[in-house]
């Protein structure tokens, strides 16, 4: 499944580019921040494989004012290298590839 390219931003992380996209709104339970931000990141120029990443942090746009951290691109860039060591191939066809940092995540 592609990436909308309204509201993504394009990364270049060790000279191949991508394209991420936080969700804008809150889910209802990442909302309530019962539930970590996740992410989405894909290649550029042959999207395959959507790389899913779960963060530890409630997303910035919660309802109940839970104090988030932005999603930075050096983070993006992190869990992107990460995704790769661990068999993430962006331009293959296949399932969304999931990568679950929320370990530390406490619900609110």
């Amino acid at each position: 499944m592609a990436l909308a390219g309204k509201g993504s931003r394009q990364i270049v992380v060790d000279g191949t580019a991508y394209r991420w996209r936080l969700r804008g709104r809150p889910t209802y339970h990442q909302g309530l921040a019962w539930s970590p931000c996740t992410f989405a990141v894909e290649h550029v120029d042959t999207p395959g494989r959507t790389l899913v990443v779960t963060t530890s942090q409630p997303h910035p746009s919660n309802w109940i004012g839970r104090e988030a951290e932005p999603v930075l691109p050096s983070g993006v860039a992190a869990a992107v290298r990460l995704a790769l060591c661990e068999g993430w191939t962006p331009t293959a066809t296949g399932p969304a590839f999931h990568l679950d940092r929320s370990a530390g995540f406490t619900p609110s």
